[in-house]
């Protein structure tokens, strides 16, 4: 081989080495503090449905789902009905009084459709407070108590890519 073959060879070498050590030493972020809140599995996807009977009805008996009872949630302005799927659940939801949320949902989208996804925090303020910083605005001011009896917050859809998205506190 003649040395310049071998020049081409070192400076192959030479800049492999030198991408490893500055991927495996070199921080994306320097700066950067690490967050203080960790996001954690999907816990469900919410369903907006016209009828809830019929829905419920689907999901029980024709695709054979176990489903709980129809639960009202006045502080939510919706009744829930969860189909339990193994690694996650749906939210059925149906409204609850002419305020509700899922009415001007389903006024828009008459056969219903899919309103939000859930996923867990293992920190619900902590998230709540980095995400402010990050320009990501909330739904309310305060968390409230959701379908599972924890703490959560809604996203505005419009920072989340036209995603409604739940926190819930795990």
């Amino acid at each position: 081989m003649s040395s310049s073959g071998d020049a081409a060879g070192v400076s192959r070498c030479s800049r492999v080495a030198l991408q490893r050590v500055h991927s495996t030493t070199a921080p994306l972020h320097q700066g950067v503090p690490a967050t203080l809140w960790k996001l954690g599995r999907l816990n469900h996807i919410a369903i907006a449905v016209p009828d809830m009977e019929k829905a419920t009805a689907l999901y029980r008996d024709v695709l054979g789902a176990t489903v709980s009872e129809k639960v009202p949630l006045p502080d939510h302005g919706v009744y829930t009905v969860f189909v339990e799927l193994g690694n996650t659940k749906l939210e059925l939801l149906h409204p609850l009084g002419e305020k509700s949320p899922i009415s001007g949902f389903l006024q828009k989208n008459k056969s219903g459709g899919m309103h939000h996804i859930c996923i867990e925090v293992d920190d619900i303020n902590a998230a709540i407070a980095d995400l402010k910083t990050k320009n990501i605005r909330m739904l309310s001011a305060e968390p409230r108590i959701g379908a599972h009896g924890k703490p959560v917050m809604f996203l505005h859809p419009k920072d989340c890519d036209g995603v409604l998205v739940e926190l819930e506190e795990a």
